[in-house]
């Protein structure tokens, strides 16, 4: 039986949606995959930060923080982020701290320095792999260790994984699709009749859009999406500042009807794509019609078309966020890992 030891960076909504997969599927994971694991750290700005060689009480964890409690009791203090990826045993730090677009930090030193400790890197940050990929990328390949990073595009919806893996060998001509579920769903709420201010209220209150929700209809959430796809498929250089930009706050329910009287939709759309050898992206509101399959996206739902040359194509469609689904991402990583040791 492999046993894979974790270092858990982040205990926040994804962190704690990974734990609760892993305490309910330890059983599975021994049957069908061959691997236990034990979390030997958490750390955590919040909730504290421990280490424990023995492993952690993932299920004691999760009470304690529901309960809005620390979670210091299940395991020696004083251990930062940076001591856990240094001085711990795990094989493998799960990096889930928040995505900051600007700087990609502290995301990016997690994961250059655990890189460089030869640990293993699962995450679903979306700022390192968007601002940083190619150098961390070099570094994963220098230390003969992997960087894995499915939960970035559409959470636990296998876009990633599905195009290196089974798409490969194809060329991707085009990729483009709906990447953010709070634009979407706001979008589709204001085909009901309600302005763009009263859906933003209602994706507010079903927790599907922060409290400030820039991120997402501004469209930088999508930019950060469509550079990661440009540089991981497209083989390209992008920085989240080359992506032409436009967010859904400027359509208004005018815009909607106009569109529903033509029978269309407004969808905000991200767009990878080769121009004289260029790779280019970009994330911009457009009117669709039926004969779009992305016209039938609804709500929260993302859905990406690889655009290929000889399968032609190829569409996923899934949840694209979400404290389980985003954590299932992780834990589909992970077992790609354990299969490699």
């Amino acid at each position: 039986m492999k046993e894979v030891k974790i270092g858990l960076i982040g205990f926040g909504t994804v962190g704690r949606g990974f734990a609760e997969i892993l305490v309910n599927k330890k059983a599975y994971f021994e049957e069908k995959y061959g691997f236990t694991y034990r979390v030997v750290g958490i750390a955590d700005l919040v909730w504290g930060s421990i280490h424990n060689p023995d492993g952690i009480d993932l299920k004691k964890a999760l009470q304690l923080v529901d309960n809005g409690q620390k979670i210091e009791e299940l395991g020696e203090t004083g251990w930062d982020s940076l001591r856990l990826i240094h001085e711990s045993e795990a094989d493998v730090i799960a990096e889930v701290t928040p995505t900051n677009l600007q700087t990609g930090e502290p995301g990016i030193t997690h994961i250059r320095e655990a890189l460089r400790s030869k640990k293993h890197v699962i995450t679903t940050n979306k700022g390192p792999i968007a601002l940083a990929y190619n150098e961390l990328k070099a570094i994963a390949d220098d230390m003969g260790v992997q960087l894995r990073f499915e939960g970035t595009v559409l959470a636990g919806t296998p876009a990633l994984n599905l195009a290196m893996g089974p798409l490969a060998g194809v060329h991707f001509e085009e990729v483009r699709g709906i990447v953010n579920g709070t634009t979407n769903f706001i979008l589709t709420n204001m085909e009901t009749g309600k302005t763009y201010d009263e859906a933003l209220k209602e994706a507010q209150r079903l927790g599907y859009a922060e409290a400030k929700p820039d991120a997402d209809v501004e469209g930088w959430d999508a930019v950060a999406k469509a550079v990661i796809m440009a540089n991981l498929l497209f083989d390209g250089h992008l920085k989240p500042s080359d992506v032409e930009r436009v967010g859904i706050t400027g359509l208004t329910i005018e815009d909607i009807e106009k569109a529903k009287a033509e029978g269309k939709k407004w969808k905000l759309i991200a767009r990878v794509w080769r121009e004289n050898g260029t790779v280019k992206a970009k994330v911009t509101p457009e009117m669709i019609g039926p004969e779009d399959f992305l016209y039938y996206v609804n709500g929260v739902t993302n859905a990406l078309v690889f655009k290929t040359d000889h399968l032609g194509e190829v569409t996923i469609v899934g949840p694209g966020a979400g404290r389980i689904q985003t954590g299932h991402a992780l834990v589909a990583d992970l077992i790609e890992i354990v299969k490699s040791m």
